[in-house]
């Protein structure tokens, strides 16, 4: 399966709004963010360095692996249906990674209907290279 990356990257003005709303995560070492079947606990944006997504078919073998770049938003459709996880991701060593718990994320959605609207682009444009993927495949 062939995705795009940019799929994921979001708007400077909301990965800076997210930004102000976020943690710090320890990625010195690499790190599993979240995997695929975990329940969503919010979203992670990739400020520098890499992450990596992966998915795994049912008898566990991996269907895909794609690298992300710096403004990538991870787990953003889990956060917003309260669904499981869809993919697996790991912060490269070195990459500067922040989190935004799930009730954080929720009331910035309900608060700021501009950047709700920047949210749903996101995901459109996920949503968008999954099938595109899925036709080529």
């Amino acid at each position: 399966m062939n995705l795009d990356a940019s799929a994921f990257i979001a708007d400077p003005a909301l990965v800076q709004a997210l930004k102000g709303r976020s943690r710090p995560v320890d990625c010195s070492q690499e790190r599993v963010l979240f995997c695929q079947g975990d329940l969503p606990a919010g979203v992670y944006i990739l400020h520098a360095g890499e992450c990596a997504v992966s998915m795994f078919d049912q008898e566990g073998e991996p269907a895909f692996e794609l690298r992300l770049r710096p403004g990538s938003l991870l787990g953003l459709p889990g956060a917003i249906s309260n669904i499981a996880y869809s993919l697996s991701a790991t912060a490269l060593a070195g990459a500067e990674v922040s989190f935004v718990p799930r009730e954080e994320f929720s009331k910035l959605m309900l608060t700021e209907p501009g950047l709700a609207v920047l949210i749903l682009k996101v995901l459109a444009a996920e949503v968008r290279t999954a099938r595109i993927a899925a036709c080529k495949g």
